[in-house]
């Protein structure tokens, strides 16, 4: 069986072994957890941002950097700007997205808050997306990627550990701000998973699908997390192009297709920061249909047909990454 743990757990154990020169610092807690600054009190690196991005898919993907032009308004060619960019390629992606990196795990505890995503979510198993994906990792070993703006301590490692039923001594933590090039970068590494979560949203089946590849602009870092959360957010839903291959019957396809991308919602076309203050800080408030990348491709190897909806929206890139 597939661990995306252990395959995770032999990242991060790089990332401690390397950490000077990534920019990173570990810190053992007196229960025997590791603690990994990825951008808290340090100031990463690209490197240290791709290992993140691929313990955090279970070491099921391969995450690299590039960069995507975006044309500017009318056929002015001064008026065409560059972003770089970050893209995924991932194997099994129903486990390494869904199961491992989705951040559905909203760690609270007393005045601790985090959102966590990663391999450790496949061993707690208890949000409801498990019981679509048909799997649950086994093992000893647990890793859990943060982001936060606080080192996480003793009860919280305790915490995550119970509920994943290992020892603290065999937990390992990962944690980056927003507003940080780690945290930059392992959200724009997302551009694959938040086009599956979306196909979930919609009733599909993502265990037929069967590879995914992504590519989503770097968010230039922010001054704050909440306009970090902005500028992210941004770039995965006006800049991010993604495309799937499926094993799929065609009329399932043709249905959902034009739903996929981010276009589909009600609050398209706003600037994220600007929506978050229109629901005044209530994230849940945002229409959720919002949450996907800006253009989607599904190859549909049972026909050859390939789907295709959505499109970039380089103006709102430019105010939001670039003049913001």
């Amino acid at each position: 069986m597939i661990s995306v743990n252990q395959r995770a757990a032999t990242i991060v154990l790089q990332m401690i072994e390397e950490r000077e020169a990534l920019g990173l610092d570990a810190k053992k807690l007196k229960n025997g957890a590791i603690v990994l600054d990825a951008g808290v009190h340090v100031p990463g690196s690209f490197e240290a941002g791709r290992l993140f991005a691929s313990a955090c898919l279970g070491g099921l993907g391969q995450v690299g950097f590039t960069h995507q032009n975006f044309p500017g308004p009318g056929s002015d060619p001064s008026s065409v700007f560059w972003l770089p960019a970050v893209e995924v390629r991932v194997s099994c992606p129903h486990i390494a997205c869904m199961a491992s990196q989705y951040a559905g795990w909203a760690l609270k505890l007393d005045r601790y808050f985090a959102i966590g995503s990663g391999p450790a979510r496949a061993l707690c198993a208890s949000e409801d997306i498990y019981e679509k994906l048909d799997y649950k990792d086994q093992a000893e070993t647990a890793v859990l990627m943060l982001e936060g703006r606080t080192l996480p301590d003793e009860g919280v490692a305790d915490f995550v550990a119970q509920k994943c039923g290992i020892k603290p001594e065999q937990l390992f933590l990962v944690i980056a701000p927003t507003a940080s090039l780690v945290g930059s970068i392992q959200v724009a590494a997302r551009s694959a998973e938040t086009g599956m979560h979306k196909l979930v949203e919609l009733g599909f089946d993502v265990r037929s699908v069967t590879s995914a590849s992504g590519v989503c602009p770097l968010a230039p870092v922010a001054a704050d997390d909440l306009h970090a959360i902005g500028r992210t957010n941004d770039a995965i839903l006006y800049g991010a192009q993604v495309f799937y291959t499926v094993r799929a019957e065609e009329r399932a396809l043709a249905e959902i297709i034009a739903k996929v991308p981010s276009e589909g919602s009600r609050d398209y076309g706003t600037p994220f920061y600007e929506l978050f203050q229109r629901y005044n800080g209530d994230f849940y408030q945002i229409d959720r249909m919002l949450f996907s990348p800006a253009q989607v491709e599904i190859n549909n190897l049972n026909s050859g047909r390939t789907f295709r909806a959505g499109r970039l929206n380089p103006s709102l890139l430019r105010s939001s990454l670039l003049e913001s």
